[in-house]
């Protein structure tokens, strides 16, 4: 799961709506944009004013014409139980309807640029502004100060910007006033693929296919080397796909920072060389930015293994669906933003997968509005978006602190949860366990798993939201045990909604032209996993679904999800599927250079469904959600359903 974040973010409150101007702030005369003061900045972390001569960088999002109203019927085209459900807008009506007026746009760039303020840019979201520090603070209305965060120095203001109230509410928030822009060097030069990485085996064909008898027992039993990698037609198999169901007729997009320079011919190979059909002329398309900022600081390179898999899963899933690219310019939230803002406002799909996020403590409300105004606008056009759930379970590990994810906390997108995936002999669906990790070396002896189970390694991100309130559609599914996890009285938006096979012992199998150790550029295929994984190939499941609801939009999937919940739509996933005290594991042995055997093989025993403080159970769980799709989802799309 690729990282989005390069700027320090803070979480705010934030529910199904958007943080709305404040008609009593102060001073008098001044709306107040709630959320746009970090929680970090303190009287104790104060460390002076900013210098009145440093520059700002900012955008200032516009609120449009009527953003209650596009909540509401964002969330009425989305309920199936809701009279307006799949009645969708164009790009061109959702724009007419809810977006920012003339007037509205004239008014705020008159303000901005009556502040001292440079207008740099403007598109139908936010205008683009840059301007010494005493301008930003005479345009918002408060003072900039520097503040100590994780040992580090940053910019924020002093308190929350306001805005005139002659504005009548026309903006929605404005970002970059709480940390310094990096320096972007325009027109960057991509950098090569990253260095190879193979796996060494051996390996199972299919789950249990080869066990080695000399090895030692763990749980009771010898367990089996982990598969070379799941192909399309063992996925197909495991979530319900008829051979009818290919995505014909829709449009997935991913969206990634940068783009590989490989993708095509790597996706080409791939689908030849495992037995998925070859694309058909225009079948995987991209849409890509003028040119290319922070390659060092986003690490370019190591995104092209993002979009080659999650083009190569989609593609094994849903065949006949289009694919299109959407590269971001760099990793930042802006510029993330700005992809998403390119599929909805020209409508490039019906379905959109994500495989990256951050932290929900790097999120503040500011940046959450504006993520938030493109979701709706999306659900509105009927266009579905797929978060992964995150790699590091409840993030305690990685960050000290139980969280969530962001984006896949918003109550606006369907958060994708992982698994461990079991498919037998002849594609057969035999189990998942939720994904958690633990490694447990071979000892030197050989006679023993050391420590086992071992260290925790990754697994599906989940848990309770502090900053986003329980949507509707959780309502009866989610347990309270879960709801009110974080405190208080207030039921809070818990995650994931859904899962897929994400498990990198049980994962897929790739195909990508990386950098050899002599440095030349050769195509590989290696095993991965990650809730990166479960995101596409939850996207391809849902092509498959619209295709089999007669191509109609399915469009923002989690009422409809919730909807099913405890029918035969879903398998009802567990840690320990096989009863419970029966754990299972698989056998690794992997290179310790990770392309080759000249620096030696390393043993491993990584045992499944331990996912740190979490924990796949009966019914709804924070690693799987309502389970994943079996055999009665693609079916179920055959008329309107309704339990």
């Amino acid at each position: 799961m690729g990282l989005a974040a390069a700027l320090p973010l803070v979480a705010g409150a934030l529910a199904l709506g958007i943080p709305t101007a404040q008609a009593d702030s102060t001073p008098q005369g001044r709306d107040t944009l709630s959320g746009t003061k970090p929680t970090w900045a303190t009287v104790r972390s104060d460390r002076g004013a900013t210098d009145d001569g440093n520059e700002v960088t900012a955008r200032v999002y516009l609120a449009g014409r009527d953003a209650k109203g596009l909540a509401d019927y964002a969330k009425a085209v989305s309920d199936p139980a809701s009279p307006d459900y799949g009645r969708y807008l164009s790009a061109r009506q959702t724009q007419a309807r809810f977006g920012a007026t003339r007037q509205q746009k004239d008014a705020v760039t008159a303000w901005l640029k009556g502040s001292g303020l440079d207008v740099t840019g403007a598109n139908q979201h936010y205008l683009s502004v840059t301007g010494e520090v005493a301008a930003v603070e005479r345009a918002f209305g408060t003072q900039l100060h520097n503040y100590t965060k994780g040992g580090k120095v940053y910019r924020a203001p002093s308190n929350a910007a306001t805005v005139p109230a002659s504005l009548h509410g026309a903006v929605l928030t404005v970002v970059g006033l709480d940390n310094a822009p990096k320096r972007a060097k325009h027109d960057e030069t991509l950098p090569p693929p990253g260095p190879v990485f193979k796996n060494a085996g051996p390996f199972s064909t299919f789950y249990g296919s080869r066990t080695n008898r000399s090895l030692p027992s763990a749980y009771g039993a010898k367990q089996p080397y982990a598969i070379k990698g799941y192909t399309g037609k063992q996925l197909r198999a495991a979530y319900g796909a008829k051979s009818r169901h290919t995505g014909k007729g829709v449009t997935v997009a991913i969206t990634d920072a940068f783009a590989s320079p490989t993708i095509a011919a790597d996706a080409a190979k791939y689908a030849q060389r495992n037995g998925d059909p070859a694309y058909r002329k225009g079948q995987l398309t991209q849409v890509l930015p003028a040119d290319y900022r922070y390659t060092e600081e986003c690490d370019a390179g190591g995104w092209y293994g993002e979009e080659t898999l999650d083009v190569e899963a989609v593609h094994a899933v849903a065949p006949a669906a289009d694919i299109v690219y959407v590269g971001g310019a760099s990793c930042t939230d802006d510029d993330l933003l700005d992809s998403l803002a390119k599929v909805v406002d020209n409508r490039l799909a019906d379905i959109v997968s994500n495989s990256w996020g951050d932290v929900e403590a790097n999120e503040t409300p500011d940046v959450a509005a504006a993520y938030d105004q493109i979701f709706q606008q999306g659900a509105v056009e009927g266009i579905g978006f797929y978060f992964s759930s995150g790699d590091n379970g409840d993030n305690v590990a990685s960050t000290g602190t139980k969280q969530v994810d962001t984006p896949a906390n918003s109550a606006w997108v369907t958060a994708v949860g992982g698994t461990s995936l079991a498919v037998g002999k002849g594609d057969t669906y035999q189990w998942e366990t939720g994904w958690g990790t633990t490694k447990a070396t071979l000892s030197a002896d050989g006679t023993n798993w050391d420590a086992l189970p071992g260290a925790y390694t990754s697994g599906a991100g989940g848990g309770t939201s502090k900053t986003v309130a329980q949507p509707f559609y959780q309502r009866g599914v989610v347990p309270d045990s879960l709801a009110l996890a974080g405190g208080g009285t207030a039921k809070q938006r818990v995650t994931p909604d859904v899962a897929a096979v994400a498990d990198p012992n049980t994962g897929f199998l790739v195909g990508q032209t990386q950098t050899f150790p002599d440095g030349s550029l050769q195509y590989g295929e290696y095993r991965i996993g990650g809730t990166s994984l479960a995101a596409p190939v939850i996207a391809g499941v849902q092509a498959l679904a619209q295709q089999a609801r007669g191509g109609q939009p399915i469009g923002f999937a989690n009422p409809s999800l919730y909807d099913r919940y405890g029918t035969a739509s879903y398998h009802d996933v567990t840690d320990h599927p096989l009863g419970a005290g029966v754990s299972l594991g698989v056998v690794r042995v992997d290179y310790v250079n990770s392309h080759d055997d000249s620096d030696g093989l390393v043993t491993s025993l990584r045992s499944l469904g331990r996912d740190s403080s979490l924990h796949a159970v009966v019914g709804y769980d924070d690693v799987t959600g309502v389970g994943t799709p079996a055999a009665g989802y693609l079916s179920s799309f055959g008329g309107h359903h309704r339990r």
